[in-house]
């Protein structure tokens, strides 16, 4: 198999890994409609990793519009799950910050989300597992490498 089988075999994997992944997500398992957007739920991950951003920071990072930044970023603020907060290097731009409620929220999607994960590998032997993760990090550090975007690890 040559690399180009390969990306049309794991393009469709990822297709099907992210219906998986919609599917089963907090906001649809849970009742309450309280459990964060998509992309609520990468953009605070970003945030928690890597502390408060400027929304130009996070236009560069996530590679998205600045009216699409703004769009997600007002419903965070809207919902009081980030704040805005003075640039400690002393510039007079805004950073966004992610707060306690942001926090616990993200806290709890992501505890539904590795509890839907174990029960999945629950029955992988140790050695899959590593090998498993140790081949997404690989891919996903690849792709970082080629867009010039890394995640804060």
């Amino acid at each position: 198999m040559d690399a180009r089988q390969a990306g049309g075999r794991i393009e469709r994997e990822l297709l099907i890994l992210t219906r998986h992944l919609e599917m089963t997500s907090p906001r649809r398992a849970r009742l309450d409609h309280n459990a964060l957007d998509r992309s609520a739920y990468v953009l605070l991950s970003r945030l928690e990793a890597q502390g408060p951003m400027s929304v130009p920071d996070l236009v560069e990072a996530f590679g998205l519009t600045p009216s699409t930044l703004t769009r997600q970023t007002t419903a965070l603020l809207r919902d009081a799950l980030v704040e805005r907060t003075l640039d400690p290097g002393g510039s007079i731009a805004r950073q966004l910050r992610i707060t306690d409620e942001g926090r616990e929220r993200l806290r709890t999607d992501r505890d539904a989300i590795t509890t839907g994960l174990t029960d999945i590998l629950g029955d992988w032997p140790e050695d899959r597992l590593r090998r498993f993760i140790e081949d997404l990090e690989r891919f996903n550090t690849d792709i970082e490498q080629r867009t010039g975007r890394p995640w804060p690890r």
